[in-house]
């Protein structure tokens, strides 16, 4: 099991970037993929981005592709989600994940509390 901890969520106007941070504690063995994931309030998580620590291109959701990057810094165990050009249908709470699963499709088996990203019209 491993620990994850979001920061960096705020408010943003639309068109704006931001850019949110996740730290992994725990033996980062335990982790071969990690996700970012959203959600609104009284629905289901939707993914958004998962990268492997071994490297790779990141998979991304169409409703983010091209506006957000993420990307990893091994040395820290912490991963980051830029998110440029922001609409007002990006507010939502990011979580971070974790996955023992080497696949981008696997399922994460560790979340963080999530961070409250709003973008204002």
């Amino acid at each position: 099991q491993v620990h994850l901890v979001e920061t960096g969520g705020g408010l943003v106007q639309a068109g704006g970037s931001l850019s949110i941070s996740c730290a992994l504690s725990g033996d980062p063995l335990n982790s071969a993929v990690m996700g970012w994931f959203r959600q609104h309030p009284g629905q289901e998580r939707e993914f958004v981005a998962a990268i492997r620590w071994s490297g790779g291109t990141p998979r991304y959701a169409d409703s983010v592709k091209g506006r957000f990057t993420m990307s990893r810094d091994n040395a820290k165990n912490t991963v980051y989600l830029r998110m440029n050009s922001l609409k007002p249908e990006d507010t939502a709470i990011y979580y971070c994940a974790s996955s023992k699963l080497g696949s981008l499709f696997g399922t994460f088996d560790s979340w963080g509390q999530g961070t409250q990203v709003t973008v204002s019209s």
